[in-house]
């Protein structure tokens, strides 16, 4: 397929490379910035635009891999000189001769689209991206959804181009899942820069934490997370939460994330 990048940050540059060596042509990419647009189009070796009004019709596929409150912005600006509606008397909405339009995101609504492009859908991969680190995109899970049948087989095969685990999911589960990866994956990140942070205090690398963190992810592919539970907090042992809680002391930020944490871990029993 012919596929225009719109976008250029951390799930653009990994989906735009996972689709380029899957064979796919990146005609464009465009970013607000030059120097974003242009580092990854020299990578997919495409043209470059930063002024959106020079994004081009002629693609087949369009993928919106902006912040959530610009899809919607984006899809529009890009409509009327893309051909994302139908002209008067011309193809009809579903017909494939219209560009498919796809968001990105795990928490906006397909509906965002709605009066954007006579054909749209989403494809969302639920991972954690940097642009500097390669995936291995054919073992991220995609979910994917369209606005009617035969969108939704063209955007269901654009994902299995690139991965192996592509599932039908609605709007409705989509917000639970990204809300359910927020959990499972910012927030324990966020734990692992306060450990990082007490440890500096203390004049102590942060990769003496690395083989536990290895440990406990790889222990949920096997044992539920409320089995796999260790700790103080689940133990009830008061003693030790006290004497934490006392090296805390004086950073109410910390103190108050550790009781939160620890109370949410002991459930109803405090």
């Amino acid at each position: 397929m012919k596929i225009t990048i719109l976008g250029a940050g951390n799930l653009a540059t990994n989906l735009a490379k996972a689709l380029k060596r899957a064979g796919h042509g990146i005609v464009q990419v465009y970013s607000r910035t030059m120097s974003s647009a242009g580092a990854l189009a020299e990578v997919v070796g495409c043209e470059a635009v930063s002024d959106i009004s020079l994004v081009r019709g002629g693609a087949d596929v369009y993928i919106i891999a902006v912040t959530d409150t610009a899809i919607r912005d984006v899809a529009r600006a890009c409509a009327a000189h893309c051909a994302f509606l139908p002209s008067r008397g011309s193809c009809s909405d579903g017909d494939d001769r219209q560009p498919v339009v796809i968001h990105t995101a795990g928490s906006v609504a397909m509906s965002v689209l709605d009066d954007c492009a006579a054909r749209y859908g989403v494809l969302y991969p639920m991972q954690t991206f940097t642009k500097s680190r390669e995936l291995y995109f054919a073992e991220i899970p995609c979910f994917v959804e369209g606005g009617d049948a035969q969108t939704l087989q063209t955007v269901t095969l654009l994902a299995r181009s690139i991965s192996n685990n592509v599932r039908y999911m609605s709007s409705a589960d989509r917000r639970y899942l990204h809300l359910a990866a927020v959990f499972a994956c910012n927030f324990v990140n966020h734990c692992y820069e306060l450990s990082a942070e007490v440890l500096q205090r203390r004049g102590l690398p942060f990769d003496i934490m690395l083989p536990l963190i290895d440990e406990t992810a790889r222990k949920v592919h096997t044992v539920a997370p409320a089995e796999a539970q260790t700790g103080p907090a689940v133990r009830g042992d008061r003693n030790v939460m006290d004497a934490h809680e006392q090296l805390l002391a004086a950073d109410r930020r910390l103190k108050d994330v550790y009781i939160t944490m620890s109370k949410s871990i002991r459930g109803n029993e405090e």
